[in-house]
């Protein structure tokens, strides 16, 4: 009998084993409760533990949309408790971020609104601007607290009609990623539309030249370099959501 090649053999063990990881994983976070911090488990195999677990990410899901207040607020801080430097985060190295040409960029708007017409960064900074030093929380584990400026979310949906009776915002962006809000959180008094860190645009590796913020969650539901912006009734997902992170993810 002929040999298997060692290299194949080695990797097909090291995904079997990294799946069992990221499942234990999953199984030890559903203790965490209204945090929700799921680990990346594939939950797309139609074993009998997937599916309970994927059950059971839907259950925390429905506990914490109904824990959710739109009026409590996340904690605000001072201007010397910034965290310096704040770190980069992302699925890719910080040298793979996009580079975008601000001045071509335009956002896209689709779904359920009455205007659909795209927006430049001039249209979004002659709207009013809103400002706020929250903290960011990775589900790796770490924090750093950040200045965001920009335009309230809310604001930008009522300027295009969005149908706020909706259930779900989706973003699409110039990295690959994607990502979505339930409704009450997109119209929270918090959630914004950053243009600025500090006094500066910001940089490329915070998302120029929009990101949002969403102190009320966990940090990958702030996408960055956000390119397209719809409201819908259909569920969309998000990049480390269909891998098995919980969706709403609210802190």
């Amino acid at each position: 009998m002929k040999p298997r090649d060692a290299k194949p053999l080695l990797s097909e063990h090291r995904r079997e084993v990294q799946r069992l990881e990221r499942r234990l994983l999953l199984r030890s976070s559903l203790s965490i409760g209204a945090l929700g911090m799921l680990s990346g488990c594939n939950l797309q195999d139609n074993d009998a533990v997937d599916k309970v677990l994927w059950t059971m990410s839907r259950f925390n899901d429905r506990v914490q949309a109904r824990l959710f207040s739109g009026t409590r607020l996340a904690p605000t801080y001072a201007p010397a408790q910034i965290t310096k430097p704040f770190p980069f985060n992302a699925f890719y190295a910080e040298v793979d971020a996009p580079d975008i040409d601000g001045d071509a960029w335009k956002l896209e708007v689709s779904g359920l609104v009455r205007d659909r017409s795209p927006w430049n960064l001039q249209r979004l900074r002659a709207m009013p601007q809103a400002g706020q030093i929250t903290r960011h929380i990775c589900i790796e584990g770490w924090s750093a607290i950040g200045d965001w400026r920009g335009v309230p979310f809310r604001t930008f949906l009522e300027r295009i009609g969005a149908d706020t009776s909706a259930k779900y915002v989706g973003f699409k962006c110039a990295d690959r990623y994607y990502s979505s809000l339930d409704m009450a959180t997109a119209l929270h008094p918090q959630t914004l539309l950053a243009l600025d860190f500090g006094d500066q645009p910001l940089p490329t590796s915070f998302g120029f030249p929009l990101k949002l913020r969403v102190p009320t969650k966990l940090g990958f539901k702030n996408p960055k370099h956000i390119a397209a912006i719809f409201v819908t009734n259909d569920y969309p997902g998000g990049y480390w959501e269909d891998q098995g992170y919980n969706w709403f993810s609210g802190i």
